[in-house]
């Protein structure tokens, strides 16, 4: 399966027929290797120091500061990322210039992240399910 097979998946329509991804990314968190391996054209701007901090196992400073997705900043809005089998950040973006908020879930397998910013009217439940899907698949197949 391709990289970009999954982010097709990911923007598919979920149960319910509609989609909820609207943007999508898998990036690689080996250390020295971090880097966006595909992604949809509105998070091409992930940044490797971004990648290095959803990685991280110290995210202590996303309560506080947010995280930033390609540039965007987001607010934390529940850590699971070292639960099993949850293994995933749930966090909103900034208000953008129409006053819209997103969600955003970010997964994470042994050697990436999975990142999925929903539609203007997704659920977080429907956008960290997609995630998940990948992430499970990826965690099975050893990555």
């Amino acid at each position: 399966m391709s990289w970009q097979s999954y982010i097709d998946t990911m923007k598919s329509p979920d149960q319910s027929g509609t989609v909820p991804v609207a943007e999508a990314a898998i990036c690689g968190i080996t250390p020295g290797q971090e880097s966006v391996w595909v992604s949809t054209p509105g998070l091409q701007g992930i940044t490797v120091d971004e990648i290095k901090k959803l990685g991280s196992k110290d995210r202590s400073s996303f309560a506080q500061n947010g995280a930033y997705i390609g540039g965007t900043r987001c607010r934390l809005i529940r850590d699971q990322m070292d639960m099993e089998p949850v293994y995933a950040l749930d966090l909103k973006t900034a208000a953008d210039a129409d006053g819209n908020t997103f969600g955003v879930c970010v997964g994470k397998t042994k050697t990436a992240v999975v990142i999925a910013k929903g539609t203007k009217d997704a659920s977080g439940g429907q956008i960290s399910n997609k995630v998940f899907n990948v992430v499970e698949h990826l965690r099975k197949a050893g990555m």
